[in-house]
């Protein structure tokens, strides 16, 4: 049994977000859940002294300004500068030029250990004409093609590179992980894709490898989602967002290898 969790809870690593402000507060209660230490610090001026004391930076596009754009490019740069993790999630990726302009801009200049995404905005990241509905998938795919996605996206931008969906798949350097837990519900609540983001940023800021933070981050998500799920199942879409935070801070290693349902292919 892997002891991810436990080493993330000793270190408590600080992650540093740039995020979507329509979620940040989740964004920060999933940290700390799962054992690390938010900053939610966007302001173009003070982002490189953030980031030099940070674990590792989390960076969202989901809410834009050209201040924003600004703080990403400049927190990245002074990231990969110091040798910090940077992870992305390139939301609404595939929805219009201007999104889609930003989002290629800062792959081209910056380098993220990990991005995440839904079907869609993976499927344009990886080379595909496609249009995202908001920040919503607009694809449904098989399983062996979510994984060539991902794939493509980890080769084109060396990253780790994590496609979500029905089944969670993460590939790295002919490494997957696919993910079997989760819940329906998730996706009837604001936020669920920028906490499992918060969250991988919490695991690669403690962990070397940024395939089994990835891996072990959207375990402990997706475990966390059957969780609430089970427990809110007939009180609403309210009380599972409470009992899915609830779950992140009681994960446990053990936990994390019943539950997660991560299955590791060569």
């Amino acid at each position: 049994m892997r002891d991810d969790i436990r080493i993330l809870r000793k270190k408590n690593p600080l992650v540093h977000a740039i995020t979507n402000n329509i979620t940040v507060n989740d964004v920060a209660n999933a940290i700390l859940a799962i054992g690390g230490s938010p900053v939610m610090a966007d302001y173009v001026e003070e982002v490189e002294e953030f980031v030099s004391l940070a674990d590792c930076l989390l960076i969202n596009v989901g809410t834009l300004s050209d201040q924003i754009i600004s703080a990403m490019l400049k927190a990245g740069k002074k990231a990969n500068e110091l040798g910090t993790p940077v992870v992305l999630d390139p939301v609404g990726a595939g929805a219009g030029p201007k999104r889609n302009g930003t989002v290629m801009k800062l792959l081209e200049n910056i380098h993220f250990s990990v991005v995440k995404g839904n079907l869609s905005e993976m499927a344009f990241l990886s080379g595909r004409d496609v249009v995202t509905r908001g920040v919503d998938s607009s694809l449904s795919l098989g399983e062996d093609e979510a994984l060539e996605i991902a794939r493509i996206c980890s080769e084109k931008f060396d990253t780790v590179a994590v496609v979500t969906g029905k089944v969670d798949t993460v590939f790295y350097k002919n490494k997957v992980a696919r993910i079997y837990s989760g819940s329906p519900m998730m996706s009837r609540i604001t936020g669920t894709g920028c906490m499992s983001l918060g969250v991988i940023a919490a695991f690669a800021g403690a962990l070397d490898d940024p395939f089994i933070a990835a891996a072990s981050a959207i375990g402990s998500m997706g475990a966390s989602g059957s969780f609430a799920e089970e427990k809110a199942r007939d009180l609403g879409t309210g009380s599972f967002r409470t009992y899915l935070i609830d779950s992140l801070s009681m994960m446990s290693d053990e936990r994390l290898e019943k539950e997660g349902k991560i299955k590791y292919e060569d």
